[in-house]
């Protein structure tokens, strides 16, 4: 017993000095030697100088011989913790009051999309209270600026060269429009359908784009405004560049977000996704970052906590959220060069020689240090094949809930809604085991068997009983819901693939009724039926 506490001694004091020369950035994997406690102080002192030595050098010096992997857990150089945060939902506030919290935490910026919640913020004490049980505690430090504007209807940004370009629709007021020319005032103006108001205004903006005398280089030198801020921008609205963003918004909303957001973000960036569904990622792709050489780094995240806002407590404080149910956020890093999106990804390239960019790393780094956050880093396929586990649960879960206005716990013990419940599995098993990018994986067909996905649909019903989906919260309030990047996101790459999800598209155009339903009777456009009384 006591050889075995010596070489277990031995191996650690050996693992130390290696990582403290990792760490500088200077081993080679080829001479690791084992240092043990019967070490000469002369050796010991004549290491630490050649350590203290290299780590003032660049890790990207001719010299270094690392591995790819050695690469993934060099030291750092120095870069900016600043972490700038999106959405302010109910996991955007868990994840800025767990980072603020940490020892040595980073700075924290929260962006707020409303001027109206800007101007709260600055009224309360500008802190984030958590709830955990009996316990909460609320946390200060945080910086705060308002997003700039952005409106995109119909697949076209609008901007203020619109009116420009149809005077006879800027004098129009219409209530819609507010006295501002967009798609619709413009279609109602000029008696044109928006869609092709819309077409009209992408074309023109490609014109501008395309010449060398658009109206994007038209600033005068006394015009010191730059050509991505508006002149009527806010005092909040900053111009600096983000190299951490964190993105928590609804998987609709993050177009509008990071476009707004487009100039202050470069491939140095780094932008983490903390969403359901799956599908954002490529939409960011086609309209924010066309040119693959200029996309920042992408992390994609999977958040299994439980994360909700007391009704009436967040009337008082909106700056409140409660911690319901403690779980996980698995990270992983997508590659930066090659395909983008998570569908193409290619499983030779999870070790590439291509080492991915400071702020990534250090941003992984960051959430692994919260003890509450309870984050882990996953290879970018790992992590696409949880994200499609949880995908499967909440096509099965969120409609349902939202469809009854129930708790997750009453898709439970009904045998009609099991039936129900079985019939999208089935649809949603097929196209899960059939995506190419998970062909040659093993175990592929049991992992994503009906079986298994409905068990774990009933897990996790159980343990949520008696909570609320957030798509049912959505729909109580009036707001849209992420469906289509759920649902959706099942029928695309089942028509992809030839598969026929009839069941997954009669549930999500469901889903979009009721919605639709709902907003009408909160903009009082639907007439309540009243009762008649007895004659």
């Amino acid at each position: 017993m006591a050889s075995f506490f010596i070489k277990h001694y031995r191996y650690r004091s050996w693992w130390s000095v290696e990582k403290q020369q990792l760490d500088g950035s200077t081993r080679e994997s080829s001479l690791g030697t084992r240092v043990d406690q019967n070490t000469n102080r002369e050796g010991s002192e004549a290491g630490q100088s050649i350590i203290s030595t290299k780590q003032d050098d660049n890790f990207e010096s001719p010299g270094a011989t690392l591995t790819a992997y050695d690469r993934q857990y060099a030291a750092l150089p120095k870069v900016s913790q600043r972490v700038h945060i999106v959405g302010t939902g109910s996991i955007g506030k868990l994840v800025a009051h767990s980072l603020a919290s940490l020892s040595k935490a980073p700075p924290v910026t929260l962006i707020f999309h409303r001027r109206k919640i800007l101007e709260a913020w600055e009224r309360s004490k500008r802190q984030i209270t958590l709830e955990d049980g009996d316990a909460e505690r609320a946390q200060g430090g945080f910086d705060a600026e308002l997003m700039p504007e952005h409106r995109r209807q119909h697949g076209v940004e609008i901007d203020e060269t619109i009116a420009d370009a149809y005077p006879d629709a800027r004098h129009v007021a219409t209530p819609r429009a507010q006295g501002n020319a967009d798609v619709y005032s413009i279609a109602d103006s000029l008696n044109l359908k928006p869609h092709i108001v819309a077409s009209q205004i992408s074309q023109l903006q490609q014109e501008e784009s395309a010449s060398p005398n658009g109206a994007i280089d038209d600033a005068t030198p006394e015009d010191n405004t730059p050509a991505h801020q508006s002149k009527l921008s806010g005092p909040r609205e900053s111009v600096d560049k983000i190299h951490t963003l964190i993105v928590a918004t609804k998987a609709f909303t993050t177009l509008a977000a990071l476009s707004a957001l487009r100039p202050r973000l470069s491939r140095d960036s780094t932008i983490c996704f903390l969403q359901n569904g799956i599908g954002v990622v490529d939409e960011i792709n086609e309209h924010v970052f066309p040119d693959a050489e200029e996309r920042p780094t992408y992390i994609q995240g999977v958040v299994s906590h439980g994360v909700n806002m007391r009704s009436e407590k967040a009337i008082r404080d909106p700056f409140r959220v409660v911690h319901a149910g403690h779980g996980t956020i698995s990270l992983a890093i997508l590659p930066h060069h090659g395909p983008q999106s998570i569908h193409g990804l290619d499983r030779s390239s999870e070790m590439s020689e291509n080492r991915p960019p400071s702020t990534a790393r250090q941003l992984i780094r960051t959430f692994t240090r919260s003890p509450v956050l309870a984050a882990v880093a996953l290879t970018p396929l790992e992590l696409y094949q949880q994200q499609l586990e949880k995908l499967a649960i909440n096509s099965v879960i969120n409609p349902l809930t939202s469809l009854m206005d129930n708790y997750n716990g009453s898709v439970l013990y009904n045998f009609a809604l099991t039936r129900t419940m079985r019939l999208l599995l089935a649809e949603t098993s097929l196209v899960l085991r059939s995506l190419p990018e998970l062909h040659g994986i093993p175990n592929i067909n049991q992992r994503f068997a009906p079986e298994r996905l409905e068990a774990l649909v009933v897990r996790v019903a159980l343990a949520t009983k008696d909570n609320i989906s957030s798509m049912l919260s959505d729909i109580r309030a009036g707001r849209r819901t992420e469906i289509e990047y759920i649902n959706g996101y099942i029928i695309r790459r089942g028509e992809e693939l030839g598969i026929s999800c009839v069941v997954n598209y009669a549930i999500m155009h469901a889903i979009i009724g009721k919605a639709k339903m709902v907003q009408r009777e909160w903009a009082d456009t639907v007439p309540l039926l009243v009762r008649r009384s007895e004659e």
